[in-house]
């Protein structure tokens, strides 16, 4: 089991997100203290409403996944996620291959079909169609990626003896899906190269309109789901669960319990454990990053 950092995400309007440090320190950081992957999620265009109200700001994800690219040669550069229908799929094809190219085979596609109706508005994209949309792009991805030409018909766009190099390093980039419905179970049983559940409250499940998930023994059962739909295919699946106990910030205490619950994800064959940085000034996120290594990825 490895872990990845995830830059902070800033919740509201009064900060910045960058007041947490700077992406190439905590990259390197990150990297020099046994961390194995970075993060960092995406929202091109919330509103303020639902920023005043908690949402959080965010960079964009492959901008910054470049960045930390150019900064770090080891670590796994993960999109948490990136929302497949806002974008034609040609255009994320090629920055999810370009990140894979400069990185040299360090992207790792996160996907998932996106929550807030108002920023499918905002760019321009039917929310009703957002399941169609990202299984169009699940088609349109491994085209794009073979350096072959390749036609193909989308709802809003049509491709014709389309070709597009480079190619990625890797074949092919793998991507993960986010979400617990058995419509995400499938498409990564038949698609994808991992699952990453959506663990949380139950309020976050209504939000991100995904069935709720809150514990080891909730995963487990769509885990199992997920094992009879994939077949053989299941044991070559990644499976990246988050840690959202956010009393894991605190270094000197609950240690035990934190490394026990750490362990029960690996027990649940979880193969990445992904764990946000602490929203707060620099250089508590970087502090943390060393610390959380210290204690429990390379404990002494």
């Amino acid at each position: 089991m490895q872990f990845m950092f995830q830059y902070p995400d800033f919740h509201g309007i009064d900060g910045d997100m960058l007041d947490a440090g700077p992406v190439a320190e905590l990259a390197t950081t990150a990297e020099k203290a046994g961390w194995r992957g970075f993060a960092f999620t995406e929202h091109p265009a919330p509103t303020s409403k639902w920023l005043a109200s908690g949402g959080h700001q965010s960079l964009d994800p492959f901008a910054a996944l470049s960045y930390v690219a150019a900064v770090t040669t080891e670590l796994k550069l993960l999109t948490y996620l990136a929302v497949l229908p806002y974008r034609n799929p040609m255009l994320l094809a090629k920055a999810a291959a370009t990140v894979d190219k400069l990185s040299g085979g360090r992207m790792v596609l996160g996907v998932g079909t996106g929550y807030l109706k108002a920023e499918f508005f905002a760019l321009g994209v039917d929310f009703e169609e957002r399941n169609a949309l990202f299984d169009e792009t699940l088609d349109v991805l491994p085209l794009h990626w073979s350096g072959e030409p390749f036609d193909y018909a989308g709802r809003h766009f049509n491709a014709r003896g389309v070709m597009a190099r480079p190619m990625p390093i890797q074949k092919p980039i793998p991507v993960w899906i986010g979400g617990n419905s058995q419509l995400t179970l499938r498409r990564i049983a038949e698609r994808a190269q991992g699952w990453m559940p959506l663990v949380g409250p139950a309020e976050m499940a209504t939000t991100t309109r995904s069935p709720h998930l809150d514990s080891v023994e909730s995963i487990r059962g769509r885990l199992e789901m997920l094992r009879e739909l994939a077949g053989e295919r299941f044991d070559a699946l990644d499976i990246t669960v988050a840690y959202i106990d956010r009393s894991v910030y605190d270094l000197s205490t609950d240690v035990e319990r934190h490394r026990e619950a750490l362990a029960a994800f690996g027990e649940l064959g979880a193969t990445w454990v992904i764990v946000p940085g602490p929203q707060g000034e620099h250089p508590q996120a970087r502090d943390f990053a060393e610390g959380f290594a210290e204690t429990y990825i390379n404990p002494k």
